[in-house]
């Protein structure tokens, strides 16, 4: 683990996603140098990033993102064999580094706090789905009340420590790392004074301040396709100033098996992937990691339980902007919380 990864920082040494990024417009090109957003594009956690910085100073940061990004990887990832969360799940260490650390301690809270709906303790259950890094398996009823009884155990931190009931309850981070791993570039760029930024890692987006030409950054929030291949279609924009947008959705990661599709979406009560009306959810708040885990858990409870989730918890975390997007017979349709729908309707500043 590099120093590059902090719990409460994150330096800048050596210096003295099914999100369409609507950053630039036509006139990029014709823009003087330092009216021209820095630009880096990669490849980390199985998935492409995109990040456009405005730096007086012409600095390119890619070295130190990828660094960040490569230890968040040995740290948290389950597609690399030997990250610290691999080797904690499968028993042979209990150390904690500070990235899982935040993960644990924020996992058990937002499981609190969404009644269940979010829970990173299904890890074996998303991978007998075939949504992880293992092959699928076909569960029979004493499988699954197995897995089940596997990720209702207990886990928490005790002095830097991991710490879990049954030794079989395995982690996946997946609905929250990426949105960390967001807030990790966010508080980079910060450290090194950048003022104005878009950050989009898979589709966990961040912006901070406004363009060169005082316009809010704009991203667009892709229309859920029938199929995993179709081309991105934009259903609506808005602008994004100093706050963090995810999307969750069940049209892109599932399989097909006798005519049922099966969502990469697990419900932690069941543990079976979820099968409703709504298509994809997407969440705005100050914290991209806590708008991944509240899209996340939204997916899993529903259209209906989750506009009730909102109704009895007002002004709560991810509860203010959000916009579901459903299946209406055959017929996509959408509903916006009014926070939701005031971004929608702002003119271009």
């Amino acid at each position: 683990m590099t120093s590059y990864v902090k719990h409460r920082g994150v330096r800048c040494p050596g210096i003295g996603r099914f999100f369409l990024v609507l950053a630039a417009g036509g006139a990029l090109f014709a823009c003087r140098p330092a009216e021209r957003p820095m630009a880096i594009d990669g490849r980390a956690q199985g998935t492409t990033y995109a990040i456009r910085y405005y730096d007086p100073q012409r600095r390119d940061l890619r070295g130190q993102v990828d660094s960040l990004l490569a230890a968040f990887d040995q740290s948290a990832s389950l597609w690399v064999d030997s990250s610290l969360l691999r080797r904690l799940n499968a028993g042979q260490t209990d150390s904690l580094d500070a990235v899982l650390a935040f993960l644990v301690e924020r996992s058990c809270e937002m499981t609190a706090y969404t009644d269940g709906a979010f829970d990173p303790r299904v890890g074996r259950l998303v991978q007998m789905w075939g949504f992880s890094f293992r092959q699928r398996t076909e569960p029979d009823s004493a499988m699954l009340v197995d897995l089940l009884r596997a990720s209702r155990g207990r886990v928490w931190c005790e002095g830097g420590r991991y710490r879990r009931q049954y030794d079989d309850t395995e982690l996946d981070f997946n609905a929250i790392a990426q949105g960390y791993a967001s807030d990790l570039v966010a508080r980079l760029m910060d450290s090194c004074g950048i003022e104005s930024y878009l950050i989009d890692i898979g589709g966990e987006v961040i912006a901070r301040g406004r363009k060169a030409d005082g316009t809010p950054w704009r991203v667009g929030i892709e229309r859920p396709s029938a199929d995993s291949v179709s081309a991105p279609v934009v259903e609506t924009a808005i602008p994004l100033e100093d706050r963090a947008v995810v999307t969750s959705g069940s049209y892109r990661k599932y399989y097909e098996k006798d005519g049922v599709r099966y969502s990469h979406t697990v419900d932690p009560a069941t543990g079976r992937p979820v099968q409703h009306s709504l298509l994809s959810v997407s969440v705005v708040d100050d914290e991209c990691w806590r708008a991944d885990a509240m899209a996340t858990a939204y997916m899993v409870m529903g259209l209906d339980s989750a506009l009730s989730f909102i109704e009895h918890h007002p002004g709560g975390p991810g509860t203010e902007a959000v916009l579901f997007i459903y299946d209406d017979g055959g017929v996509l349709r959408s509903h916006a919380t009014p926070e939701f729908e005031a971004l929608q309707t702002q003119k271009r500043l």
